[in-house]
């Protein structure tokens, strides 16, 4: 795929317009959803390319079962995570 370079600008309500080779190229239909990535001051536009709930959760729950994790310690981990975040702000 060819490097692109286009500009859009945002409206009043945060909506962007893709431009309509980047679409094409792409094969952005309406209703396609793509994913906003930010990183820095970077901000990546990802098309999804849709798979059922089993095929996308799949890797995490391979990589779970490869680290010991259970079901019941995921409360305990995502509380823990609140409280640090928290403290960070």
């Amino acid at each position: 795929m060819a490097e692109k370079i286009e500009m859009a600008t945002v409206s009043s309500r945060g909506q962007v317009c893709i431009p309509n080779d980047i679409r094409e190229e792409m094969g952005l239909k309406d209703g396609s959803k793509v994913l906003f990535v930010l990183s820095n001051d970077s901000l990546i536009v990802k098309k999804v390319n849709m798979q059922t709930f089993e095929e996308a959760t799949k890797p995490l729950k391979d990589a779970a079962r490869k680290s010991g994790l259970k079901e019941e310690d995921v409360a305990g981990i995502i509380h823990r995570f609140r409280v640090d975040k928290k403290a960070k702000k």
